[in-house]
């Protein structure tokens, strides 16, 4: 039987409206998190009683046949660097002092007002710079699927908390690859929405909020929510009427680009290029004509943008008193130490490449609706590393098929498409053209329709 920390965000609220209570639902995710947080370290705040009382408040609105919004009642996590009013933002860093937020983020207020229950805020490593779940101020969040393993980063417990069950809805950030990294390690539908579908505070390049959920119409769901306008963000889009629950197309016609090898950093495992092979074979087989891509991420383009981010985040720690300097993760301070070191010519050289990416990205996938890639070359790798090489060095050879797409804003999903050999979750990832989030969503929703039965973290 179905336990209902289970059922999807769209199952819950049907639930709802027949009867179910929003505080039995409360109470069998928190038996779920009491029994898998010791050791899967998701959360960097969690309140239970908060979480009832909240649930309570729900159960009431419902009975009374009015409930707040589109969320009331629905269990929902939001990553660490979300801000929420009274709660401080430490960023994954032992180095941040803890001051309590002032106000909601955007994608905060509006899950707030349409009635969810924050069960808490999830963990992500120093400074969101990682794509595993180490941290200088959290124990490691570590993967549901194999607990020796990383739940990837930087949302890594939301991905966590994903995967073993925390509810339906998860709230992570994405700038070169946070949401859909930690998805394909933990088995789960990330979107990356297009660069300013969601408004984010403070808003920066490259950087998206979107929705981590164990199927795609949850994912849109809490897009319907989060996609709602707020004037803090100088970036975001026009307000848009899409419609977020029509995910059905006809995808006869369909051109989709297959895009294999990245052109930088680790090579493919055999077991992910086959799984997204098997996912292209299956999308012809629906009508949809599918070509190969040629790589076109150089080795300039991202180190050139290694160099940058290196650079702007030294640029804050070198800021800091010395006693909370040494608090950041080592691996961290060494890495971004380098940009320290760089002159301005080679800083602004390396920033320039940021439209070099963003170029080829448009230029490459122009020809198709949709590109088809692995959302990363390698499967979850140690709790204990910070990348799958562990070489501050080389902290980026796995991002190859992920950041070239924030750059160029496009959307991009990631969804489950297979199992290692080692029984660890594949990642298939879908990117559409600029704008075309429901397109993206679209496909995701037609693949979880032609995909085998799907396994469970437990």
């Amino acid at each position: 039987m179905t336990e209902l920390a289970d059922l999807t965000a769209v199952e819950l609220l049907a639930e709802y409206r027949s009867g179910l209570s929003p505080v039995e639902v409360a109470e069998s995710v928190l038996a779920r998190i009491a029994a898998n947080e010791p050791t899967l370290k998701a959360f960097y705040t969690h309140d239970p009683e908060a979480v009832l009382a909240a649930a309570r408040e729900s159960e009431q609105r419902w009975q009374a046949g009015s409930p707040q919004g589109t969320l009331d009642g629905v269990p929902v996590t939001i990553k660490e660097n979300i801000a929420t009013e009274g709660t401080p933002v430490p960023l994954g860093t032992a180095a941040t002092e803890l001051v309590p937020a002032p106000v909601d983020a955007p994608a905060a207020a509006r899950v707030r007002e349409a009635g969810a229950i924050l069960l808490g805020k999830t963990t992500m490593p120093d400074y969101g710079m990682l794509t595993s779940g180490l941290s200088s101020f959290h124990e490691a969040s570590r993967n549901p699927w194999d607990t020796a393993r990383t739940p990837g980063g930087s949302s890594a417990g939301a991905g966590a908390a994903g995967a073993a069950g925390y509810g339906p809805l998860h709230l992570g950030t994405d700038i070169g690859g946070s949401i859909r990294l930690p998805a394909a390690f933990c088995g789960l539908v990330g979107l990356k929405p297009s660069f300013g579908r969601v408004p984010v505070d403070p808003p920066y390049i490259g950087r998206v909020v979107g929705p981590m959920t164990r199927t795609v119409a949850d994912a849109a769901l809490l897009m319907s929510v989060v996609s709602q306008p707020d004037s803090r963000d100088f970036t975001s889009l026009p307000p848009n009427d899409i419609d977020w629950q029509s995910l059905d197309f006809e995808p006869k016609g369909v051109r989709v680009g297959l895009h294999l090898t990245a052109g930088v950093g680790l090579d493919v495992e055999p077991d992910i290029a086959t799984a997204v092979t098997e996912a292209a074979r299956l999308f012809e087989g629906v009508g949809v004509t599918v070509e190969s891509i040629d790589p076109f991420v150089t080795r300039e383009m991202l180190d050139g943008l290694d160099l940058f981010w290196r650079t702007r985040l030294w640029a804050d720690l070198m800021a800091l008193p010395a006693d909370r300097f040494e608090r950041v993760l080592p691996y961290i301070s060494q890495w971004a130490r380098t940009g320290g070191d760089s002159s301005g010519v080679d800083v602004y050289r390396g920033f320039s490449q940021i439209d070099k990416m963003t170029v080829a990205a448009l230029r490459a996938t122009e020809p198709y609706d949709f590109v088809l890639s692995p959302t990363t070359p390698v499967s979850a790798f140690p709790a204990e590393w910070a990348s799958p090489v562990n070489d501050p060095a080389k902290p980026f050879e796995h991002i190859g098929f992920t950041v070239p797409f924030n750059m160029s804003g496009q959307p991009s999903v990631s969804v489950n498409c297979g199992y290692t050999g080692e029984d660890q979750p594949i990642g298939l990832q879908i990117t559409g053209r600029r704008f075309d989030d429901l397109g993206v969503l679209r496909m995701a929703a037609l693949f979880e329709t032609l995909r085998p039965e799907q396994r469970s973290a437990f």
